[in-house]
């Protein structure tokens, strides 16, 4: 929560910088609820980019989502289809970090859990959204304070939780499973865009790792 907090006045910030209303910051904050994709669309507003472009770009920059999503629905096979539906709409990639690190610690995880984790979330996004609506008009140039790299800086500690305990229990098979990630998006950054790429290499990274997984088994 704490996070989110500084992503989303950031956000928020920023979506005052483009010319939205407190309102359209809060319907955005409440709807796109992504805030990758809600710092995409205020640069595609910022150069006029048509409605379509918008929706199309953002929907690419959170595809990642199915397969977050898709990871961990195992886990909550018993579930009703109304509460798997709340869950996956609400998974980001911060509740979904938090939710990982415990199942790999081996916590029991029920989904009343993953409920109050994705909710507290969210309505921590909106509050942030607007606090940074709010005060927005009052840092005309948000660079200055470092909230631009805000979310680059929450991906990195997300990656440093996630990958912590996978390289201290499967060293081996995750230095591998981190290598064929590394090498496929740069190979195919050059050939596709950056979304399409992160797929790409997300499920060849998975592949590895599957691979790697029955090898060790076998073994």
């Amino acid at each position: 929560m704490l996070g989110y907090l500084g992503i989303g006045f950031a956000a928020g910030v920023v979506e005052k910088g483009v010319g939205m209303s407190l309102l359209e910051i809060l319907l955005v904050s409440m709807l796109v609820y992504a805030g990758s994709g809600q710092f995409i669309i205020c640069g595609l507003l910022a150069i006029g980019a048509p409605t379509s472009s918008i929706i199309f770009t953002v929907f690419l920059v959170n595809l990642r989502h199915f397969l977050m999503s898709l990871s961990v629905t195992p886990y909550f096979r018993g579930n009703s289809l109304l509460s798997n539906i709340g869950l996956g709409t609400l998974l980001t990639d911060e509740s979904y970090g938090v939710l990982t690190t415990a199942l790999q610690e081996g916590r029991t995880v029920t989904s009343a859990w993953t409920h109050g984790l994705n909710v507290a979330a969210y309505l921590t996004w909106i509050v942030a959204n607007l606090l940074g609506g709010l005060l927005g008009q009052f840092i005309p140039n948000p660079e200055r304070f470092g909230l631009d790299f805000a979310l680059t800086a929450m991906f990195l500690g997300l990656w440093l939780f996630q990958v912590e305990l996978p390289l201290k229990k499967r060293t081996r098979q995750s230095l591998k499973v981190l290598g064929a990630v590394i090498v496929s998006l740069l190979v195919l950054m050059r050939l596709a865009t950056g979304e399409l790429a992160v797929i790409g290499a997300t499920l060849i990274g998975c592949l590895v790792g599957t691979l790697t997984a029955e090898k060790a088994v076998t073994v």
